[in-house]
């Protein structure tokens, strides 16, 4: 049996950090890593890049689960740090040298070049709760064919605009922030609303989202014009990752997907697994 590595860290391991590091580590060993198991998406011996991997929980349950490689990109150089010291404390508690097994590497998708031992070096490529942030979806997804192997996979998944909290207005952390569908009030309540927040970098942020918008249709549209098949796709009214989260139970509505509405105005998650057609 693969060890539970949440249950291994160690006491000097902040409480915060034991958050982040852990739900993305739990989501990925108890949600992600089987459900694309079952989609193909992946495969022991498979090589995985993940793309805004913070601290790197998510590529650490896929190591776990046979990954052959794995790299870990992110505009946060501090969040590589920690996931970089997290690995290291325990690969000494699992006498498992975890830290060799991860490259984490502070890249931009958008605008880096990436480097030339990573061109057609990956079977399945993660974004999980980045693209939404991208202010060109079609550009970040033609630079992740350039990693893939030919036929390769990637994992995305993302809380649509117009869904209740696709707006983000959760990092306000203001009283209006608690509202659902805030965000697509008009532009004479909605500024007002995110003049106070909890830091300025998060206003800005969900003032910026205005101009992206992702929804579905915006991103299917995008993989479709960057080469890429839809294999998989889902939707969830509560999260797979609202479990590690808050304890909340998973509700899939993706059996009612073709319902007016459905994809755009309910669903908090979208997730998809691509399949590139570039060979």
């Amino acid at each position: 049996m693969i060890p539970d590595l949440y249950a291994q860290l160690s006491s000097t391991t902040s409480p915060k950090e034991m958050y982040y590091w852990g739900y993305q580590y739990r989501l990925a060993r108890e949600v992600l890593v089987p459900q694309l198991l079952r989609d193909g998406g992946f495969k022991p011996n498979f090589a995985v890049a993940e793309i805004g991997c913070a601290e790197g929980g998510v590529l650490t349950a896929f190591v776990q689960a046979g990954a052959s490689k794995a790299l870990g990109t992110d505009i946060e150089k501090g969040r590589l740090d920690k996931g970089a010291e997290i690995l290291r404390s325990l690969s000494t508690t699992v006498n498992e040298n975890l830290a060799d097994r991860i490259t984490f590497t502070a890249h931009d998708v958008l605008f880096d070049e990436p480097r030339q031992e990573w061109l057609h070096g990956f079977d399945l490529v993660i974004l999980r709760d980045v693209i939404e942030h991208l202010e060109n979806p079609l550009l970040a997804l033609t630079n992740i064919q350039r990693l893939l192997k030919p036929g390769g996979y990637v994992f995305v998944e993302f809380p649509p605009y117009r869904s209740p909290f696709g707006g983000h207005q959760h990092l306000l952390r203001n009283t209006w922030g608690r509202l659902p569908y805030m965000h697509l009030l008009p532009d004479v309540l909605f500024q007002p609303m995110t003049v106070s927040g909890w830091h300025p970098v998060d206003i800005e942020e969900v003032r910026r989202l205005r101009s992206v918008a992702l929804s579905p249709r915006k991103f299917l549209n995008a993989a479709q014009n960057a080469g890429y098949t839809v294999c998989h796709d889902r939707y969830y009214l509560l999260r797979p990752v609202f479990k590690m989260k808050f304890g909340l139970p998973t509700i899939p509505l993706t059996p009612v997907k073709w319902l007016p509405g459905v994809k755009e105005l309910l669903s908090l998650e979208a997730n998809y697994l691509l399949q590139s057609t570039i060979r």
